[in-house]
């Protein structure tokens, strides 16, 4: 109900550019969300993008890595392909981070070739790595995830 429409159309780019729908409308009269359900005017801006693209959007280019893993070349193969990060494929951990932060991925050659959301924290990380997915209770005491970054969470880069 407040700024200029110039305000509100930066707004709506910005929503729309994170997969968010937007609508503006009428907001001085009493009830404007019931009165869009009756069929008020409006202005509708469809999302750019699909949720799923927006969150890995995010992922690649709003959060600030906590650490960094280094994995092999055939983890490297498999995440290329799709494939979320198993911890069998990790060869180091560094940094200090929490189970959630995001995280850089480099190749064997110590180049960045990635990012994603850490199923476990950099202790649990450093843990398990080198490890199947099989032997994380034994390592650590409890079930965790199978994956060290799941393919929903993780982003690798076009090069």
């Amino acid at each position: 109900a407040s700024g200029g429409m110039v305000t509100k159309l930066e707004a709506a780019r910005i929503a729309t550019a994170a997969g968010c729908q937007m609508i503006i409308c009428n907001g001085q009269s009493p009830a404007p969300l019931s009165r869009l359900e009756a069929g008020a005017k409006c202005t509708t801006f469809a999302a750019a993008l699909t949720p799923h693209t927006a969150r890995k959007q995010w992922i690649a280019g709003a959060l600030t890595p906590k650490g960094t893993i280094r994995i092999d070349d055939g983890a490297a193969k498999a995440v290329r392909a799709g494939s979320s990060l198993l911890p069998a494929g990790v060869i180091a951990v560094r940094g200090q981070f929490e189970r959630g932060d995001l995280i850089e991925i480099e190749n064997n050659a110590g180049t960045v070739i990635g990012h994603g959301l850490s199923s476990y924290g950099s202790d649990d990380a450093a843990a398990i790595r080198g490890h199947k997915s099989n032997a994380i209770e034994t390592v650590l005491g409890y079930r965790g995830r199978d994956e060290m970054i799941h393919a929903d969470n993780l982003v690798i880069s076009d090069s």
